[in-house]
């Protein structure tokens, strides 16, 4: 529970309600409570940090103006969400977030009324907060839609896409975008000249003549109407990077200083009484009020336990390398061995280890932003010139740019190698970020070649394999530390479409893809099974397939990603194709989306741990020989 004493303001507001009930002088004094508690609770907890420590003032001035939630908030990516989540019923769980059947680590509507929008990935903010207001203003509904968008996600095409859709409407759609520029993307520091802009586009006499002048010339599409808005225009861009929005048809107020409590008050209040859509920009410093974090912007972005008082974050044990340390180390060994390499991804170069890469081959490195699209076509047209790009990125982020990866990519058998991060249960995440559908959605695709690692050593050579294949390809790969397995420098090969064979038993064969082997192993021994890292997904290894359907009773297919179209949906098509019947349990993700928890809950969880696994098989074959009784 809270300490009363500490916190004596944030002690008293367990939701927005009776935040409204302060008096506006002492929001600056619950704003710095906010700020303390937020510190104090990440330290215990870890999670996404800096982002929220600079939206403190912006996140109490929201909610104590607008009558959330019947007034629509929406966040975009919900890296910033934890000071909403304070004040928004749940303070006294915040230590909580990322662990099972704890706080979700976004906005999570299923989580609280106040979660207008699940979010999770980047850019969706605007679309959703028009969708909003449009459906309001259809059913004669007066409430008001906010939303709050970051300046990474504005790199992203689909908040383009929003804004110019929102700009265009007839009528004009009563919608308020807050961007939130923590100085790292879109404008320089704040000076005193735009700081003098920010309070006159933010003032009510300003805004008024503006209104008062709309309507006095009628429709804005008139000549009289045209010449004053794009005098207007001009006037701010002179001093602001305002036309571009102006231009979209947004009326754009700011630059306001972000965490100056009552300009931001001031201008929110104005735009509040507006209509249309209205684009408030703030500056702000990303991991405001925490030293360290203010510093070291990209490390505090999200961290384990420390200690808020020294800033040292708990040391865990030793960990073996992680499968992202494997891809990073690979890319510099094969860009070192071979000019045609070009690495890319989309902003995600600390998560996807591309820091040593960056430093030592910087003209050969390519960070495009939020625009997973934009990332797979380009790589495409790199390899129409004799290139060999490699694109880094997450499982879930691959996701959209699916029809860049048919179209763009497959679809022209174009040499284009794809090192996916993050494959298969995530963990702490949760459902936005988990790797579930990969092997469903890229093994269908003509011309793709689709790989899972059992180790480390196999994903350094699968990396090589696909880098020299002739057309797209595929590694996937999990979150967090392999088995230990040392990865070697070797640039070696794997064979192409090849499992391999671990362990020889009789009665069942147990097909592991990727990480499922080292589980299927320990099930093997225990059931005297036959146990196939089958490495490939696409193509499979169709000949040893067939060779054991002829000695085996059954077969059991794992995998870290959903059944449904899955790899062993790949096994029981060439069962069929082959008119061969034979009893087949296909063991992998369930047909539901799986919260926050640790990795190894959610596979105890799912039944794809090693008693899981043997409890399964034992249930659904009882009869065959296995152990004891072969």
């Amino acid at each position: 529970m809270i300490d009363v004493q500490r916190y004596p303001l944030l002690s008293a507001v367990a939701s927005p309600a009776e935040l409204r009930q302060l008096p506006e002088d002492q929001l600056p004094a619950l704003a710095a409570e906010l700020r303390a508690y937020l510190i104090e609770s990440v330290g215990r907890s870890g999670g996404h940090f800096a982002a929220g420590l600079g939206v403190v003032e912006l996140t109490v001035a929201l909610h104590w103006l607008f009558e959330t939630p019947e007034d629509r908030l929406v966040w975009d990516v919900g890296h910033q969400c934890y000071p909403h989540k304070i004040l928004t019923g749940r303070r006294d769980l915040i230590h909580t977030v990322k662990q099972k059947d704890g706080v979700a680590p976004f906005p999570k509507r299923e989580e609280s009324v106040f979660d207008a929008f699940g979010v999770g990935h980047s850019s969706t903010s605007i679309s959703a907060a028009l969708g909003m207001a449009v459906a309001a203003a259809h059913q004669g509904d007066p409430r008001q839609v906010v939303a709050v968008i970051g300046d990474g996600a504005m790199t992203a095409g689909m908040a383009y896409e929003a804004l110019n859709h929102a700009g265009g409407m007839q009528p004009e759609p009563n919608v308020l975008v807050v961007l939130n520029d923590n100085r790292m993307s879109i404008s320089e520091n704040v000076g005193g000249m735009t700081k003098m802009f920010g309070r006159m586009t933010a003032s009510r006499t300003l805004n008024a003549m503006r209104e008062g002048g709309k309507r006095l010339l009628g429709d804005k599409r008139n000549a009289a109407a045209r010449f004053v808005r794009r005098w207007e225009e001009h006037w701010k861009g002179m001093f602001v990077p305002s036309t571009l929005f102006e231009e979209m048809g947004f009326h754009y107020t700011g630059p306001i200083d972000g965490h100056d409590l009552p300009a931001l008050l001031a201008a929110l209040r104005t735009l509040k009484s507006m209509r249309g859509p209205q684009l408030l920009h703030i500056i702000t410093t990303k991991g405001k009020g925490f030293e360290l974090a203010e510093e070291d912007q990209i490390a505090w972005h999200a961290v384990g336990p420390f200690d808020p008082e020294t800033g040292v974050v708990a040391k865990p044990s030793a960990k073996k390398p992680t499968y992202t340390d494997v891809f990073s180390d690979w890319l510099c060994d094969m860009a070192d061995a071979d000019s045609r390499l070009l690495a890319i991804t989309p902003a995600m170069r600390e998560g996807s280890g591309l820091v040593r890469f960056s430093r030592e081959y910087p003209n050969r490195y390519f960070d495009v932003a939020i625009a997973e699209q934009h990332a797979v076509t380009l790589a495409a047209g790199m390899a129409c010139e004799g290139a060999k790009p490699v694109v880094a990125i997450y499982s879930t982020f691959l996701q959209r740019a699916y029809d860049q990866l048919i179209h763009d990519v497959a679809l022209q058998n174009l040499d284009v190698l794809f090192a996916i991060d993050r494959a298969g249960i995530v963990g702490p995440d949760g459902a936005t970020h988990a790797g579930s559908f990969d092997l469903s959605f890229l093994r269908c695709i003509p011309n793709m070649v689709v790989m899972a690692p059992s180790d480390e050593a196999e994903c350094r050579h699968m990396l090589t394999a696909g880098f020299l294949h002739d057309g797209p390809a595929a590694v996937r790969y999990p979150r967090g530390s392999g088995t230990g397995i040392a990865a070697g420098e070797s640039l070696e090969p794997i064979a192409m479409g090849k499992a391999e064979l671990r362990l020889s038993g009789h009665g069942i064969a147990l097909l592991a893809f990727g990480a499922m082997v080292p589980a299927a192993e320990s099930a093997g021994k225990e059931l005297n099974a036959t146990v196939v890292n089958m490495r490939f997904i696409r193509p499979l290894d169709r000949a040893l397939l067939l060779e054991l359907s002829q000695s085996h009773q059954a077969f059991v297919t794992l995998e870290d990603n959903a059944i449904a179209g899955g790899a062993g949906s790949a096994v029981a098509e060439l069962l069929a194709q082959e008119g061969i019947s034979l009893p087949l349990l296909m063991l992998g993700l369930p047909d539901c989306y799986l919260e926050h928890a640790s990795r190894e809950q959610l596979l105890s969880q799912v039944g794809l741990d090693t008693v899981g696994i043997l409890d399964s098989i034992r249930r659904r074959f009882p009869a065959l020989p296995m152990a004891a009784n072969a």
